[in-house]
């Protein structure tokens, strides 16, 4: 099965097994967003539970 190639540039792998991701609504737009709100933007977080077997699927992981 192929890898979506779409996720395979938006998500990563830890080395844990976790899947890594980064926040959305940081790319334009910024003059209205207050510091702390592009600050809490910057720094990646992980797929939630809910979302991991459709991801996994995307990447070819399962």
């Amino acid at each position: 099965m192929k890898t979506n190639s779409g996720a395979k540039k938006r998500f990563a792998l830890t080395g844990t097994g976790k899947i890594k991701r980064k926040h959305a609504f940081k790319s334009h737009i910024l003059t209205k967003k207050t510091k702390k709100q592009k600050r809490n933007l910057t720094h990646s977080g992980l797929v939630h539970k809910s979302d991991l077997n459709s991801i996994k699927t995307l990447l070819a992981l399962k």
